[in-house]
């Protein structure tokens, strides 16, 4: 059976290569610095709410590394301001026709990696998991870790996403073929508009508000621009309900991917890709998105200056936004 190979060994590329790893997949993580000594060193540990996990595997630092085989499935978990970067590794380590599975936030990386790939498939992720130190991840999500919609880039279905869905719910990931699977990720695009929110002001703080009125422009930004979206978290019923946000013991969760950047003090954000989104379209449609703009800048901001999570108050963006 071909191999997966995940690129981004990370929250969601962790709890991957732990999962397929443990149903039997064949699995090469691709990493780099202290995750990548750390997964060489003593394997990887998924902490969940049942408990502890670990998985061994072979984990390289360069898909060159790897030694790319035809039939390999590449699962892409780079945060879309390292996709760049990744797709010309993959390049020059050989790539051309493998199917690419962009495991990603945002709707930018598909668009990216048809540039360089034939075969590229969208895949929204549900999984609410963190990942803080080197050789741990930490997934949230009970009885079962995330669900995934998987489908073609731009659009449609094939037999690649088929059988990527029936090895995930095999390694326990309910998962469904979309042949829209864009109209998912627009919509799993809209929850991600408040992860630079809850980063910048902590988890704790009363966002709603903010959280609304950043919607409420997208929504008018996808209206113009005739982009249709879809609820991610209402997919699929009998999926979603089993899918529920559980506290892991001995663990405090960090919050979104955005918070997770800012704790590590990785030096970027994905924030670019996710409100710098709708400013983008709101600019090529003619339609003001002030609050995606200034959330987009802050984030720029708190990653210049090195801030921790929290490191906002709620009356600060209150007034900046006139709420």
């Amino acid at each position: 059976m071909s191999r997966f190979v995940i690129l981004g060994v990370g929250a969601v590329g962790g709890t991957l290569a732990v999962a397929l790893t443990e149903a039997g997949e064949d699995v090469i993580g691709i990493a780099r610095g202290a995750q990548l000594a750390a997964i060489k060193a003593g394997g990887l540990t998924l902490r969940t709410p049942e408990g502890p996990r670990h998985a061994n595997f072979p984990c390289v630092a360069t898909p060159q590394e790897a030694g790319l085989r035809e039939d390999d499935v590449i699962i892409l978990c780079v945060k879309t301001q390292h996709t760049e970067a990744a797709l010309a590794q993959l390049r020059e380590a050989g790539a051309q026709g493998q199917h690419i599975f962009c495991f990603q936030n945002g709707v930018e990386n598909e668009r990216l990696a048809l540039r360089y790939f034939p075969n590229v498939h969208g895949v929204t992720v549900m999984l609410p998991a963190d990942f803080v130190q080197p050789g741990e991840v930490v997934c949230y999500g009970a009885p079962v870790c995330g669900s995934f919609d998987v489908g073609r880039y731009p659009s449609g279905s094939d037999d690649a996403d088929a059988a990527l869905v029936s090895r995930l719910e095999t390694a326990g990931f309910p998962s469904a073929v979309r042949d829209g699977v864009m109209t998912f990720k627009y919509g799993k695009l809209l929850m991600n508009l408040s992860n630079i929110v809850g980063a910048a002001l902590g988890q704790e703080a009363d966002a709603a508000a903010i959280n609304a009125a950043l919607k409420a422009e997208a929504e008018a930004v996808f209206a113009a621009a005739g982009i249709a979206w879809a609820d991610p978290a209402k997919g699929d019923e009998a999926r979603d309900a089993q899918l529920k946000i559980v506290d892991v013991p001995g663990v405090t969760r960090v919050g979104s991917s955005t918070a997770q950047s800012l704790a590590r003090g990785a030096g970027s954000v994905e924030t670019d890709y996710l409100n710098g989104q709708i400013s983008l379209l709101g600019r090529l449609h003619g339609v003001p998105t002030p609050g995606n703009d200034w959330f987009n800048a802050l984030a720029a901001r708190l990653v210049r200056e090195g801030a921790a999570p929290g490191a906002v108050t709620l009356d600060d963006v209150k007034a900046a936004l006139a709420l």
